[in-house]
């Protein structure tokens, strides 16, 4: 391009301003009779090359920090800064991933989930009994309906059950019949 610029009868000034290339580099274009290949540069030669190895063998045996390698380094002879030591570990340190969540959706009226907590103690006539909560949240709307009982047993929990699908607007076809003596 600079070699037709110039066929065109443009000068070195005129060919620097519309290819935005230093005249000196214009000229040396038009003066070479080869194309220009790049220079390979050595290698340059780091304080932390020696170390590398150790720290990338300590990064594979756990998490450690910069710091903490750089401190260990130091011990050993190292006579660098501490950011070379971690711009070197936060190239080499495997990046961590955001873990991906899997949301349980479901239609309305196939799903709840049922649990039960303790909530501590409470005073019955002078003795202390536990407090036990029964909670029922609704797969689709997240709803939520929570009981307070003294027991976790089976009567109890059909009990909690039958008063949730109550407030839930729920219908109750066969389960009195099932459970009519529990109930």
């Amino acid at each position: 391009m600079i070699r037709d610029l110039h066929a065109q009868g443009l000068n070195i000034t005129e060919i620097s301003n519309r290819t935005g290339f230093d005249r000196k580099a214009v000229r040396k274009y038009l003066n070479s009779t080869t194309l220009p290949e790049p220079k390979h540069r050595a290698k340059r030669v780091s304080k932390l090359d020696n170390y590398k190895d150790y720290i990338i063998k300590r990064l594979d045996e756990g998490p450690f920090t910069a710091v903490r390698l750089f401190r260990e380094i130091q011990e050993m002879g190292f006579t660098g800064k501490k950011t070379i030591v971690g711009d070197f570990v936060t190239k080499i340190r495997p990046k961590k991933g955001v873990p991906a969540t899997l949301r349980y959706e479901t239609k309305p009226g196939v799903q709840a989930q049922v649990d039960w907590s303790e909530f501590g103690k409470v005073d019955i006539d002078s003795k202390m009994q536990k407090l036990y909560c029964f909670n029922m949240i609704l797969g689709f709307s997240k709803m939520r309906y929570i009981e307070f009982t003294l027991s976790i047993d089976v009567y109890s929990l059909i009990k909690c059950h039958v008063n949730a699908f109550r407030y839930f607007g729920g219908f109750l076809v066969d389960i009195r019949k099932r459970y009519s003596t529990i109930i």
